[in-house]
């Protein structure tokens, strides 16, 4: 497409475009938000039970509406029936557990592929009859967004506002379900209606969404956003701003894209953009992206070797001791180049001084030294009293948690001892001496 069309696209200067942009993006708001109360509750799989559910109330509502002697094309008459169907299976997972003793994870396998089947085989017997006005059925499961209309429209905006103000309305209520349930229902919170109101939203989020992507693929719409929104925050109303604006963009993004290419259909392409925000959110993601993850283990690993480093410059010998190679590499095992580079960084950052006798520590550095010793010897403390480790294994247990000791833990460590009770002696030469 030229130039002029793409301006059109963004511009929304065609009608049905526009309809079809602010619904989908109206969608992947409600979508993302919805979703997060069901990712946080881990009740992500019953959305997807619900998604096939609605199926058979769909071709079922059509055969109803023809039997009264209707066309059965109504829009409002083919949700109902899919709303129907998605509550009685919503209800059936927790009823089919408590009965047969099932985890959740079989449950959901037998309704959803039983309502599926019940579905398919409905649309088979409607799509053999002589009416010919059974046309158009099969969008409901892969989507027909093209063919949205402005009822259409003006159905998945209504729909999307109400779920959004009824989430926003309880989302105290909601933070206290899928955090803590237990507690919720100690202070009289109606966890149970809690639960059905969720499973509601979850319904109507997705039935409101067959029109655009189908029942199959609204399902990634759901999860997807919230999953994709996990990466970047934990707050929980952070999450549902995340989850909402990545649903959002996805929707926009998907519909713009596939007006500007007619053969690609837009359901397909929304819920493959929302996968491409997954990905990156997953790379990139200020929180818990593999980015980010990988840039904090590489810092708790610098700070490691540099505690270790001070630690052992002061197990060498006294402040103000020069300190050679070969016992640094006595005192641990360190790699050769390891070493070589945390040296050169702790000269850099004036923790440590270099002569021709060998290497010694600065007053910030001594400081540094002795606050890892103190730290280490607190951490023996509490596992030898707390934890009922033998003090001759101590050592190398409280070698491996010191280095993450923030100042609040070492206060509380501190807050253990009793007044003039002395900290545990250590294997360290230097540890003994040190005051």
């Amino acid at each position: 497409m030229g130039e002029r069309g793409l301006l059109d696209v963004l511009l929304l200067q065609d009608y049905n475009t526009a309809l079809v942009v602010l619904g989908t993006t109206t969608l992947g708001v409600a979508a993302g938000v919805c979703g997060t109360l069901l990712l946080l509750r881990k009740r992500s799989l019953l959305g997807d039970v619900v998604s096939h559910a609605t199926l058979p109330g769909v071709v079922a509502a059509f055969l109803v509406m023809q039997a009264c002697g209707g066309t059965g094309k109504s829009l409002p008459g083919l949700l109902l029936g899919a709303t129907v169907t998605g509550l009685l299976a919503a209800w059936l997972v927790p009823v089919l557990r408590r009965a047969s003793g099932l985890k959740d994870d079989a449950i959901m396998g037998v309704v959803l592929g039983s309502s599926f089947g019940l579905g398919i085989a409905l649309l088979g017997i409607a799509l053999n009859l002589p009416s010919g006005n059974q046309a158009g059925l099969e969008g409901f499961i892969f989507g027909k967004t093209a063919s949205m209309v402005r009822v259409d429209a003006l159905i998945i905006g209504l729909g999307a506002a109400v779920v959004i103000a009824m989430t926003l309305a309880l989302a105290k209520d909601f933070r206290l379900l899928c955090f803590d349930e237990q507690f919720a229902a100690s202070i009289g919170r109606p966890v149970a209606l809690l639960d059905a109101v969720l499973m509601m939203l979850a319904v109507a989020v997705i039935v409101i969404g067959l029109q655009a992507v189908g029942l199959i693929l609204m399902i990634a719409l759901l999860i997807i956003p919230a999953a994709a929104a996990r990466f970047w925050t934990d707050g929980f109303i952070a999450t549902m701003c995340w989850a909402g604006g990545i649903g959002a963009v996805s929707g926009w993004m998907g519909s713009t894209i596939s007006a500007m290419h007619a053969d690609l259909p837009a359901g397909a392409v929304i819920v493959l953009v929302t996968g491409c925000c997954f990905a990156l959110s997953m790379a990139c993601g200020r929180r818990h992206g593999l980015t980010q993850r990988w840039w904090r283990g590489m810092a708790l690993r610098r700070r490691v070797e540099r505690q270790h480093l001070l630690r052992a410059m002061l197990e060498c010998g006294s402040p103000g001791t020069h300190v050679a190679l070969n016992q640094l590499h006595a005192n641990r095992r360190w790699r050769a180049s390891a070493l070589q580079r945390e040296l050169r960084r702790a000269v850099r950052s004036g923790e440590l001084d270099v002569h021709p006798e060998g290497w010694v520590l600065t007053p910030l550095g001594e400081v540094g030294a002795r606050r890892v010793v103190r730290n280490h010897r607190l951490w023996e403390l509490f596992l030898i009293h707390h934890a009922d480790i033998a003090p001759s294994h101590v050592d190398r247990d409280a070698d491996l948690i010191e280095h993450v000791l923030d100042a609040e833990l070492v206060a509380e460590l501190e807050a253990l001892l009793d007044p003039g009770e002395a900290l545990p002696s250590s294997p360290h030469p230097l540890e003994r001496r040190a005051p």
